[in-house]
């Protein structure tokens, strides 16, 4: 049987990551709601090179702090579901903007792609990036696209592979805070992963839980509580 990879779609809203979802999956898609949320959900299929990819829509969110149910969704499957590559789609025109909620996904996963679309509107604008830059700051690939057009898209595509089947592999760049969060992790981490183990980033949980994410441990209680169930 041939195997089908997970992709995800994350990013601002009006960023065009749907105009995305549509270019790459055509007809071939459905929608439906979370289970147990009223958000809904976008689904769709795609082969490439005789490989199969299921790509899924995430609510369009500003951050992944769990301050709307939208937010929790897009956090819950990143972070829970773990697909195999996540398109973050940003907007060329307001890149420093959009880079907020790429940098929160790359202290989530590692598996992670920087699509700039609309790069056919900031040329117009008399905009320049410089994305080898981007990917050698960020650690992972950023690839200008427009989704209208479908430029990029054999790119986007390739590496899209290259991630899903392990040829490619990501060092996200590490943020670094100021010395007392940086000490506050240091001494919660060791905690934090002996109760997620490898499937979650400690240090992001760490993170998460300083801040007083109490969703996200309502939610780790949650998902542990059932794993430990089914051993």
């Amino acid at each position: 049987m041939t195997e089908t990879y997970r992709v995800a779609l994350a990013g601002n809203p009006n960023t065009g990551k749907s105009t995305l979802f549509n270019a790459l999956t055509g007809l071939k898609q459905h929608t439906g709601n979370w289970a147990g949320k009223t958000v809904t959900l976008a689904e769709g299929t795609l082969t490439h090179k005789g490989i199969n990819y299921q790509l899924i829509d995430l609510p369009g969110t500003y951050s992944i702090f769990s301050n709307s149910r939208d937010e929790e969704v897009a956090r819950n499957y990143i972070v829970f579901e773990k697909p195999d590559v996540t398109l973050v789609v940003v907007d060329a025109t307001s890149l420093e903007r959009n880079l907020n909620l790429a940098l929160q996904i790359l202290e989530m996963t590692r598996n992670v792609i920087i699509c700039i679309n609309l790069i056919d509107e900031a040329e117009k604008r008399g905009i320049s990036i410089n994305e080898r830059l981007l990917t050698r700051r960020l650690g992972v690939p950023v690839i200008k696209i427009s989704a209208r057009n479908k430029t990029g898209f054999p790119l986007l595509l390739d590496t899209i592979e290259r991630l899903a089947e392990g040829k490619l592999v990501c060092e996200p760049a590490r943020i670094t805070y100021d010395k007392d969060i940086e000490i506050k992790i240091a001494s919660l981490e060791p905690f934090v992963a002996e109760m997620v183990e490898d499937r979650i980033s400690s240090r992001w949980v760490a993170l998460r839980l300083l801040d007083g994410d109490e969703s996200l441990l309502d939610e780790l209680k949650s998902r542990l509580k059932v794993k430990e169930g089914s051993a």
